[in-house]
């Protein structure tokens, strides 16, 4: 993110690791596989990083990018990430320690979520968003605040979210405009913006889903630009 010129992007959307999948120390440094995975079919996904930080490393952290992230974007512009239940309070604390507008909760139901006996089901994932400063109301459509799907059956990534859902996120942005995505794993949100008419910017670690990017949107080029720390 410190290459990218200030006040050039119109929108962040992205999905950190969440750093959760427990409720103590111990269960956060589990594997990503342990944490996330539950059919036998996804486990051949490869692990990503990031995912083992303590609350309070959580919670700075979070700020940091977000920080560093709203620099890059033009005043008014969109900001929002996905979290679970666990992290949901402080990613709404980062959101607005790191510089911006907190806005609002968009809930990813899933309808066919893993359910526990005797108590209500956890089958939701949320999106915080957020503005860059004062946002004015212009003319266009109007997003729900909710949306409904299950997770992908065919995934690449261990916590890939539905094309679908992106492409309706994506429409945040102008059409023609510039979306980043400071943890791109396997490029959902690079290929929705290609799908809408939007540009974006991913950035992603992790060597194999830098790949894994480049594969997916080699027959749908878009203007792509991936940092890879081993690559």
């Amino acid at each position: 993110m410190p290459t990218i010129p200030a006040a050039t992007v119109d929108a962040i959307i992205t999905d950190p690791p969440y750093s959760s999948g427990g409720m103590m120390r111990g269960d956060r440094a589990q594997s990503t596989t342990a944490k996330y995975v539950q059919s036998t079919s996804h486990r051949r996904g490869t692990e990503f990083t990031g995912d083992n930080r303590d609350q309070r490393a959580f919670h700075l952290w979070s700020t940091l990018w977000i920080s560093e992230a709203l620099r890059t974007m033009r005043p008014g512009g969109i900001i929002g990430m996905f979290t679970d239940w666990r992290q949901l309070p402080t990613t709404t604390d980062a959101l607005q320690l790191g510089g911006a507008v907190w806005r609002g909760i968009i809930p990813w139901h899933k309808p066919n979520g893993r359910r526990t006996q005797g108590r209500p089901a956890n089958n939701c994932e949320f999106f915080v968003w957020g503005t860059n400063g004062p946002r004015e109301l212009a003319d266009g459509e109007t997003l729900d605040g909710f949306w409904q799907q299950n997770a992908p059956r065919d995934r690449v990534h261990q916590t890939q979210k539905p094309v679908a859902l992106l492409e309706w996120l994506t429409r945040v942005c102008p059409p023609g405009g510039t979306i980043l995505d400071p943890f791109a794993g396997s490029g959902t949100t690079l290929l929705a913006a290609k799908n809408t008419g939007r540009h974006a910017i991913g950035i992603e670690l992790t060597a194999h889903y830098c790949q894994t990017t480049v594969d997916r949107l080699a027959d749908q080029p878009i203007a792509l630009d991936l940092a890879g720390a081993d690559t």
